[in-house]
């Protein structure tokens, strides 16, 4: 999940001391900013109408008018009213924590990965392939992110012993996991906040974002793979972090199996899926009905995998736990747009940019959508954050300059994804190659190349949306 924790974002490189930017910080920094923007900036508003079932805005409609800067206090209360506005979000947010937390409590997910381990083994080539498949698909369909955590020091071990390097076994998951989070099939995380904001239904254009994640996918594999064949060739050349070939052999040696319980929880896991696509699809499903949908999941698994009652509220409560950092970030990025709102400013901004791009073709303005939301994600790292925070902005522009809202979402999540992967305020990576011992200077050196084709894939692809009319609208 594309959710920071509430420790502190690094900024330096592993086994050096560190510099912390505390995310909280820099959103209140730029909450005092969008404040002091209300004094600055000249206010204006366009007439909102409701056009086939969504809210827009008439593009003729816009008038200045008289200035409405918000004060202090004014500025300390859009903190909670920004909480409440995204209240849906943060909710469905903790019960995922919660439904992950169950399911780790039932102890399947390290079994999964232990068990593969052994069975690759001795089949070196299909390690990163299948592994980060694994990964992929997780980030993808559940924007795994946080979680990957706990298997970057499982799956470091066995690229060792199998001849590989420590960023090879770094990359496999950490890359294998954004790979899906770039593509975000039905990411709730990311896509589906996205679109919720954006009025467009639930995990619509999924067959766009599968194509892609086709071509993501092993593209991805074979940078990775084409490393750790140099590295088997010539270790000399690899990277090994903190990490020494004695400790390869931890995880071949490890106890966990996949049990047949373990198989009915993984069954049920994908029951759960399927049953998602059909309600979303065929249903319109939303947050409410899809969060429904994860508690019962919860309380099946954890009848599957044997635990108390009190074992599965308890495991239920430290995963939201986990999670509350994260979740109160997007409230404090919501409480931005509320202050941008207050002193109707927002309007103004598009107003200007829309008419300063009105005589440029629209597959260019694509273009600058998908930069800017790229050098946003440096600044909020977290998808979840960024989209709150972009999205109620990029969907009224994107009808100002006739451009897809799908299109919209899609230069959102593609630069969320390719964010994550390089830039040292994402918290995921950077607490990643802290485990691995790896220097971030390192590793942007490394994954540069990677980073680049993902952008001009992720570039081709909002500017292939746009001619398509990828939609429903």
């Amino acid at each position: 999940m594309s959710l920071p924790q509430e420790k502190a974002v690094s900024l330096g490189t592993a086994g050096k001391r560190e510099r912390k930017v505390n995310i909280f910080v820099l959103l209140f920094c730029i909450l005092a900013i969008a404040t002091l923007l209300t004094y600055i900036l000249p206010a204006g508003e366009y007439t909102q109408i409701q056009a086939n079932g969504r809210t827009t805005i008439n593009p003729d409609s816009f008038k200045w008018i008289k200035s409405a800067p918000v004060g202090l206090f004014d500025m300390i209360k859009a903190v909670h009213t920004g909480m409440v506005e995204a209240g849906n979000i943060i909710f469905f947010i903790l019960i995922i924590g919660g439904f992950f937390g169950v399911l780790r409590a039932t102890g399947t997910i390290d079994a999964l990965i232990a068990t593969m381990a052994r069975k690759l083994s001795k089949r070196e080539k299909l390690l990163i392939p299948v592994v980060m498949l694994v990964f992929a698909v997780g980030g993808s369909l559940m924007g795994m992110a946080e979680e990957t955590l706990a298997y970057v020091p499982l799956v470091i071990p066995l690229a060792l012993a199998l001849g590989f390097d420590t960023i090879t076994g770094t990359a496999i998951v950490i890359v294998g996991a954004l790979s899906g989070f770039t593509t975000a099939i039905m990411n709730p995380f990311t896509v589906g906040i996205a679109q919720g904001i954006a009025e467009l239904p639930m995990f619509s254009g999924m067959g766009f974002r599968l194509v892609l994640f086709v071509i993501v996918y092993p593209v991805s594999v074979l940078y990775i793979y084409r490393h750790a064949i140099k590295v088997k060739k010539n270790p000399s050349i690899g990277i090994y972090g903190k990490y020494t070939k004695e400790e390869a052999n931890h995880l071949l040696q490890s106890s966990a199996r996949l049990t047949a319980r373990h198989k009915f929880i993984l069954g049920a896991f994908l029951i759960n899926y399927i049953v998602l696509a059909f309600g979303v699809i065929k249903f319109k499903w939303y947050i409410t009905e899809i969060a429904a949908l994860f508690v019962i999941l919860t309380v099946v698994i954890g009848i599957i995998g044997k635990l108390s009652a009190d074992h599965i509220v308890n495991s239920f409560t430290k995963g939201s736990a986990s999670l509350i950092g994260g979740a109160l970030v997007i409230g404090v990025s919501r409480a931005i747009l509320v202050v941008l709102n207050e002193g109707h400013i927002v309007d103004p901004m598009l107003h200007l940019v829309s008419e300063s791009m009105k005589h440029i073709p629209a597959y260019l303005s694509v273009v600058g959508m998908y930069n800017f939301q790229t050098l946003i994600h440096f600044v909020l790292a977290s998808g979840s954050g960024h989209a709150m925070l972009t999205m109620p902005i990029m969907a009224p522009l994107a009808d100002l300059l006739h451009i897809t809202r799908q299109t919209a979402v899609l230069s959102f999540s593609f630069a969320d994804g390719i964010g994550n992967m390089i830039f040292p305020t994402a918290t995921t990576l950077m607490a990643s190659l802290a485990i691995a011992g790896i220097p971030w200077t390192k590793w942007a050196k490394w994954i540069l190349p990677l980073v680049l084709i993902q952008y001009l894939i992720g570039l081709i692809a909002v500017i292939t949306a746009h001619f398509i009319g990828y939609g429903p609208f």
